[in-house]
């Protein structure tokens, strides 16, 4: 029995890693620089129904920021990513209240804003601004919003939407208990 449900952890999470990366490759346009609109980003909502689903969100925005080739971007980026998952994941384990979900929704806001734009500011844009601090403030502020349009805009709808799906609450079952 163990051996199945070990299945079903990695082959969920390698979907999850998949579609994470399909998605922002597929809209690079929108997905990399100071101004993203992420939507793959929407997906770090799932730790707060599936916590093991923090894996497949970490696995998808590292192969995701391998299409930048920029080692700064990969090993933070993948971090803040990581750590918002976390982060969501314990809001999620308290409770699928609108506070909570308001709480899980903001911490992948939260991460990127701060460490992407760190990111942003230093491997990029340092010579756009006289001011270091004047970059970070603008990659932090640009890739915050886009990150709080992503989440509230589709990610939390998703919380509240996947839930109430028969086949998602039987599937969400199963994956937590493995």
């Amino acid at each position: 029995m163990r051996k199945k449900n070990t299945t079903l952890f990695l082959s969920a999470n390698a979907v999850i890693a998949a579609l994470y990366a399909a998605l922002t490759i597929a809209l690079a346009p929108i997905s990399y620089g100071p101004i993203q609109f992420r939507v793959s980003e929407a997906l770090t909502v799932l730790p707060f129904l599936m916590p093991g689903s923090v894996l497949g969100i970490t696995l998808g925005c590292l192969l995701a920021n391998l299409y930048t080739g920029n080692i700064m971007d990969m090993i933070f980026g993948t971090l803040a990513t990581y750590l918002a998952g976390v982060m969501t994941a314990h809001f999620g384990k308290k409770g699928n209240t609108v506070k909570n979900r308001m709480l899980g929704c903001g911490m992948p806001v939260a991460f990127n804003a701060v460490i992407v734009g760190a990111v942003l500011t230093w491997a990029y844009q340092l010579r756009e601004f006289s001011d270091p601090l004047a970059s970070f403030a603008f990659n932090g502020l640009t890739v915050g919003l886009g990150e709080a349009g992503v989440l509230y805009l589709i990610g939390y709808p998703l919380l509240v939407s996947l839930p109430k799906m028969k086949f998602f609450r039987e599937f969400m079952d199963k994956f937590n208990n493995t």
